[in-house]
């Protein structure tokens, strides 16, 4: 049976259906298919929430020719005046941002990205893109920064990409956030040389590749997330120094 032609519409969450969508969505993603969990996981409503989410905005990806279900992308957002409010940035769990707090500058911390399965590969993730390059410029956001994952916590496999990420994308000084020692996974665990580049990077996922194609760099070391089955590494995006050409494809609108 072919599937009716997309109708897309990124926009901010506006009611409580609408981030209650969200979470079954980010349950579907990051419980079931991905083995995380969570304090705050409602399993009985397949809902992932935390406590960070009444503080962040909701960046919601609607396929409106799916009315029954129509929510098929999520980004949260949080602000510098936000993250005030709840106490710290959700990432400050896994990684000391102290540089970036020092800067001076406007921050934007991104998280919770994912999409239903059924839109990986194709247009999704530019809107959703695009939609978070508004937000920034509507804001004057001037650093933007998250973590993003690798699935599983077994090290091993990950050392050809984790390896290859400190060699070739650590954040200069001024940027360079540490994950907190308490879980702590040092990155450089091979020589450059050693590396077999086209595998490692092949092995990373889109997410983060599409981070590093806009000029992204990478904070130092990894942070194992047992709850969530992840890990972690911290992305940076500098306003002032993103890629040219990637950056105009993004910024287009």
């Amino acid at each position: 049976m072919t599937r009716p032609q997309p109708q897309f519409e990124a926009r901010l969450a506006r009611t409580e259906a609408e981030l209650l969508a969200a979470q079954r969505l980010r349950y579907r993603v990051f419980v079931e298919e991905l083995g995380g969990g969570g304090a705050l996981v409602d399993h009985a409503a397949r809902l992932e929430r935390d406590r960070f989410d009444p503080f962040f905005d909701h960046l919601l990806l609607f396929d409106h020719a799916r009315p029954s279900d129509p929510v098929v992308g999520v980004y949260r957002l949080l602000t510098d005046a936000r993250a005030a409010e709840a106490g710290q940035f959700y990432g400050e769990d896994e990684y000391d941002l102290t540089v970036l707090r020092a800067s001076g500058r406007k921050l934007l911390e991104l998280g919770r990205s994912c999409l239903h399965p059924d839109y990986r590969g194709g247009p999704a993730m530019m809107l959703m893109w695009n939609a978070v390059a508004e937000y920034v410029s509507e804001r004057g956001i001037e650093v933007l920064f998250g973590t993003a994952s690798f699935h599983g916590t077994e090290i091993a496999p990950l050392a050809p990409s984790l390896s290859l990420l400190h060699a070739r994308h650590l954040a200069p000084e001024a940027l360079r956030v540490r994950a907190r020692p308490e879980a702590f996974q040092p990155m450089d665990l091979m020589p450059e040389a050693q590396i077999d580049r086209l595998a490692a990077m092949r092995a990373v996922p889109p997410l983060i590749k599409g981070y590093l194609k806009l000029g992204g760099v990478v904070g130092e070391g990894a942070y194992v997330d047992h709850a969530f089955n992840t890990v972690d590494i911290c992305l940076i995006l500098d306003s002032q120094t993103l890629n040219e050409k990637q950056s105009r494809l993004l910024l287009r609108g």
